[in-house]
């Protein structure tokens, strides 16, 4: 019995009870059950009574009593007790509990997914980073964040297009191509320029496709350097992120904003909405109406757009695209956007509460880091990734909300040690693979399934953690906190390497024959198997099958 089948049965005993006139309550669409902090209190507890007792006009311990009466008749159910003010402790029958590893082994890679998001259409828009250099460690978390998110969202039944904005537009691509003409020409880094080695590079990529570059005036070569300068970035970009796991849905350019007429369009629709005015000449959004602490010019004087106007355009093009649901995930020193965005929400009719959520990550230092040589003053991405791992940064990054500092220590990532958690949860599963190798050797299959034989403790103890798994997924997408999987799959690991070393799933010696009991515990393993896998994937982090 999974805890989501048992949160059935008490709302069908409740509803029951309603029918047979023993209480009357609205029954609610879902009854939470939890573990309880002793497993001397049962294998899960619920507070319901206690919520539903006073609506009902009962003492809680009195609606406790209707409710264990009917529950306790539930097929799985061994106990229901009664403690303090009205608390269920529910004690499963040996059977019905382990009757879950045959559910998760055969759900496989579905197992944890839920539908608690069904219906939600998201936009995730994370990293965006200039297409003007490589990625740094300013990137870093966003994008094993942004990924790691996305992931739970849709395991949580959530439609979510993932989305990169390429801010491609305004005169930092100028000056990003007039470093690259300097270089080619061997002139100085313009002012305010890019110096990087990089650049030199891209200088090299540009001129291999099309060596007429070099010949060109300034005049002409700065347009079609800043072309393909700029492609040629985007793509060093976009094979880091997939080095890094990392997949967008859909790369946004910005400057497709302005040469298809999205923003004056957008400036008309708020203009329409009364949220506009004009002052000295310039076009003004009114968002300290909807808590900015200040308006917004979108049009300056002499008639250019501003970098608002391209994000109220953009937020209006993902409306329009159908997403009802914006998420941005923007860096630290972006505090200041999170009321002018949710201005521009309201102002576009939207409910700033509900249609657009603003996520804020806090910096990450890496002891030991390097400046890289081939851009000079950042840490690049790319060098994090050969340096500790993909595996060890993602499930790091992912390992903690995103709004509290971190500082990773490369060195402890890189032990093969328990008090390495992302090795400690990967050698769980590692361990879990080459069990299930020795049973085959031995001859265990599952052909054989008797639940009822799981009576060790660490048996129960292992069940009862696997069963969260769904429950910690739809909290994980429903708070933004990815860190909840992984501290999650330690548990797992914990409870699968207590459980491996008090019980065998292979005979024991030459002369035992292989029984019911060591088919049913390979179940077990394999269920194990399956949550830890399908919980590193929603990290993004592999599962090794031998380390």
């Amino acid at each position: 019995m999974t805890p989501e089948e048992l949160s059935a049965a008490i709302s069908a005993c409740l509803t029951e009870a309603v029918a047979a006139g023993e209480i009357s309550v609205e029954v609610p669409d879902t009854v939470r059950v939890d573990r309880p902090k002793s497993r001397e209190h049962g294998d899960w507890a619920t507070n319901i009574a206690l919520q539903l007792g006073k609506k009902a006009g009962m003492a809680p311990r009195d609606f406790a009593q209707i409710l264990a009466r009917r529950l306790a008749e539930v097929p799985g159910v061994g106990a229901v007790d009664i403690a303090g003010p009205g608390f269920l402790n529910i004690t499963l029958e040996a059977g019905a509990a382990g009757e879950l590893a045959r559910t998760i082994v055969e759900a496989g890679a579905a197992y944890g997914n839920n539908q608690a998001l069904a219906g939600h259409v998201v936009n995730m828009e994370f990293v965006s980073a200039n297409p003007t250099g490589p990625l740094h460690i300013g990137h870093t978390r966003w994008a094993a964040l942004g990924d790691a998110i996305s992931r739970v969202l849709r395991a949580s039944g959530a439609s979510v297009t993932s989305e990169y904005y390429i801010n491609d537009a305004g005169n930092q691509m100028n000056v990003f191509a007039r470093s690259v003409y300097n270089r080619i020409h061997g002139l100085p880094v313009p002012e305010g320029g890019y110096p990087g080695e990089y650049i030199k590079e891209l200088g090299e990529i540009v001129l291999a496709e099309n060596p007429r570059l070099k010949d060109l005036d300034e005049a002409e070569a700065i347009p079609a350097l800043r072309e393909a300068a700029y492609k040629a970035q985007l793509e060093d970009i976009k094979k880091t992120l997939a080095d890094f796991g990392v997949s967008f849905d859909v790369f946004f350019s910005e400057t497709t904003l302005h040469e298809g007429g999205a923003v004056a369009d957008a400036v008309a629709r708020l203009r329409e909405q009364g949220h506009i005015f004009d002052l000295e000449g310039a076009v003004w959004l009114r968002t300290t109406d909807f808590g900015d602490d200040k308006d917004r010019v979108l049009i300056r004087a002499n008639g250019e757009p501003t970098y608002f106007a391209a994000d109220a355009a953009y937020y209006l093009s993902k409306k329009d695209r159908g997403f009802e649901e914006k998420i941005y995930l923007l860096g630290a020193d972006h505090h200041g956007y999170v009321n002018r965005l949710k201005a521009i929400a309201a102002c576009a009719g939207d409910d700033k509460e509900k249609n657009i959520e603003v996520l804020i990550g806090q910096l990450i230092s890496v002891n030991g880091a390097k400046l890289s040589k081939r851009a000079g003053n950042i840490i690049e991405l790319r060098d994090l990734i050969n340096w500790i791992g993909a595996d060890a940064l993602r499930y790091s990054l992912a390992r903690f909300p995103a709004d509290s500092p971190i500082a990773l220590d490369p060195e402890q990532l890189k032990k093969n040690t328990n008090d390495n958690p992302v090795f400690y949860v990967q050698y769980a599963h590692a361990r879990s693979a080459a069990a299930a190798r020795n049973a085959a050797a031995k001859g265990v299959t599952r052909d054989e399934f008797d639940a009822a034989l799981l009576t060790d403790a660490t048996e129960n103890e292992l069940l009862a953690v696997l069963g969260q798994f769904p429950s910690v997924v739809a909290g994980a997408a429903e708070f933004r906190e990815p860190h909840r999987i992984a501290r999650y799959l330690e548990q797992v690991a914990g409870a699968y390497h207590s459980w491996y070393a008090a019980t065998r799933i292979t005979p024991m010696g030459e002369d035992e024959a292989v029984a019911p009991v060591h088919g049913t515990r390979l179940w077990l393993n394999d269920a194990a198997t399956t949550v830890l896998a399908n919980g590193l994937e929603l990290l993004g982090v592999s599962a090794p099958e031998r380390m």
